[in-house]
């Protein structure tokens, strides 16, 4: 039986890490414009260090999750958060533009993916039950980030520079997620040969098995589709709301009011998907997440505006968490840190298309209404292919043999 009181550790663990380090990551939109006040590098230039951590995470995601089968997440996300500490330092001490953007963007972005594939796989193992529960307030731990670390960052900023402002975060991930981190533990499944021969029985199936296979390939699939979704309404909606005629302060609570509904998005999303099944969860939030893209079009005062991103808000965080589930219920305990590492790097691209279409877009239209016209059919493409997904057939769910 799985030490009912210390799985709780680990998931408190895991949110906390979690927030501090996509935090460290997202506190750069907020020291956006005083770095390029005071070094005169472009806005654009600054910016692309979060498109380079993006990519870095995602890339970096699938080889620490493989790392973490093989060495246990505490020793990975130990090394993610000196990373983290470090790479933040350094970036403060920069005096170039492609410096930042390496050390900022690239080394941030490996070492926030430390963090995520390892803690939601280690979470995973730890619960028999209440797992969809335990995995969405890990997730909703990280979704904390923007209500936490990004105020917290602003209020740096205006009292000291941003490169002090910088180092003081640095310093705050060193004192705070190091420590943290070596609450970490393996799940009691793996710990030793003798508690695995004793637990429960694991799928007999290989690496290459794992990523041939339809699930995982249709799991990245859908989980691309489904960020690439979501990504682009995120990015542009506050300047959506901008070009409607609503003032630029009012319009940033837009997105306050969509990361406070992801919050109950992830806790209501994760209560369904352990009464109902993850999966069954899973496609009828990505129908409904396509349908709240397309709401978009047709918001016009602040109220309507709310009104949208609290419900979309509420399903897109809402459906994130249920990947990892739906990965453990399916693959081998010993694999899932490459597993969700994988889901988490096709999440990282699919993220990484909406800025830039959505750009895009309003240079070619002057007008963002094709962005979510076009979220819109990506989330039925997502909905589709999750409703391909079929369980692991039982005979390639064998016990290993003692």
């Amino acid at each position: 039986m799985i030490n009912s009181g210390y799985r709780w550790v680990i998931v408190a663990a895991g949110g906390l890490l979690g927030c501090l380090a996509i935090g460290a990551m997202f506190s750069l939109p907020v020291f956006l414009l005083p770095i390029s006040r005071e070094t005169g590098w472009s806005v654009t230039g600054v910016s692309s260090a979060m498109t380079i951590g993006f990519l870095a995470m995602a890339f970096a995601s699938i080889a620490w999750g493989g790392l973490s089968d093989r060495w246990g997440p505490r020793p990975i996300v130990l090394a993610g958060s000196v990373l983290l500490a470090v790479s933040l330092f350094l970036a403060s001490r920069t005096t170039s533009l492609i410096a930042f953007q390496l050390v900022f963007g690239l080394l941030v972005g490996v070492a926030a993916a430390a963090i995520f594939a390892p803690m939601m796989a280690c979470v995973t193992g730890w619960f028999d039950t209440h797992r969809s529960l335990a995995v969405s307030l890990v997730s909703a731990g990280m979704g904390m980030a923007p209500m936490t670390m990004s105020p917290f960052a602003a209020w740096l900023v205006t009292m000291h520079d941003w490169r002090t402002s910088m180092q003081i975060i640095a310093l705050l991930v060193a004192v705070v997620m190091i420590p943290v981190s070596l609450l970490v533990r393996r799940a009691p499944a793996l710990e030793s040969a003798a508690i695995q021969a004793n637990g429960p029985a694991e799928p007999s199936m290989s690496l290459g098995e794992v990523v041939r296979s339809p699930q995982f390939i249709i799991l990245l699939l859908t989980n691309f589709f489904c960020c690439a979704t979501h990504s682009g309404p995120i990015f542009h909606t506050v300047s959506y709301a901008i070009t409607c005629g609503i003032p630029m302060i009012a319009a940033v609570t837009i997105y306050s009011v969509e990361g406070l509904a992801g919050m109950g998005g992830r806790v209501v999303f994760g209560l369904l998907g352990d009464r109902f099944g993850a999966k069954h969860i899973l496609v009828l939030g990505l129908l409904a997440q396509a349908f709240g893209a397309l709401a978009y079009v047709f918001a016009q005062g602040l109220g309507s505006f709310y009104a949208v991103a609290g419900l979309f808000g509420f399903i897109y965080a809402g459906v994130m968490p249920l990947y990892a589930v739906i990965a453990r219920e399916n693959f081998p305990l010993k694999m899932m840190g490459t597993v969700i590492g994988g889901t988490a790097m096709a999440g990282s691209l699919g993220m990484a298309t909406g800025p830039l279409a959505g750009g895009l877009i309003y240079d070619t239209f002057a007008s963002y209404t094709w962005l979510y016209v076009g979220s819109w059919g990506i989330g039925i493409g997502a909905f589709l292919i999750a409703m391909l997904f079929k369980p692991m057939p039982k005979e390639r769910l064998e016990a290993v043999p003692a």
